[in-house]
């Protein structure tokens, strides 16, 4: 997942994954409890990729290297306005 096209491709894994909790959960395979706590893990995990390409982008156009941006913790993606 080091390349921008990578990275599109695990969110648009994330997304399918996030359309089938959905799908599940409708079913009845899965309680809302198990859908909630699994979107919220989804949701984690998108907010760190789209993070990861913002880096990518920012260093490309100052004219640093895209391969030096790094995935970051959850708590630094998700705290950003706090």
């Amino acid at each position: 997942m080091t390349t921008d096209r990578g990275i599109h491709e695990h969110i648009d894994e994330l997304v399918a994954e996030e359309k089938t909790l959905r799908e599940r959960l409708a079913r009845g395979d899965i309680t809302r409890d198990e859908e909630h706590e699994r979107l919220r893990a989804l949701e984690v995990q998108l907010d760190q990729a789209w993070d990861l390409l913002r880096q990518r982008r920012a260093l490309r156009e100052t004219g640093g290297s895209p391969d030096d941006a790094a995935e970051r913790p959850p708590g630094v993606v998700e705290d950003y306005l706090n």
